[in-house]
């Protein structure tokens, strides 16, 4: 996972892979929750996924970065 810094929430990577998925995202998608009451939003770009995660104020959203090819990677929690 990365951690943000500055103010614009740009993550910090914590390994290559993540940089990669990032830098190559089509999409973003955010979850909640696990089992049968996971949730799963899609956004087209990191910051309204960033949005989203953080109207729910409770820093447990994870934030994952997909690209064309299908790789993904948790890059936060917001």
């Amino acid at each position: 996972p990365a951690s943000f810094g500055g103010r614009h929430m740009t993550p910090t990577f914590q390994t290559p892979h993540a940089q990669f998925c990032f830098e190559t995202a089509t999409h973003f998608t955010a979850c909640r929750g696990r089992g049968a009451t996971r949730t799963r939003e899609t956004f087209d770009t990191w910051a309204e996924a960033v949005a989203y995660a953080q109207t729910q104020g409770d820093g447990r959203t994870m934030l994952y970065a997909v690209n064309a090819l299908g790789n993904n990677a948790h890059i936060s929690n917001a």
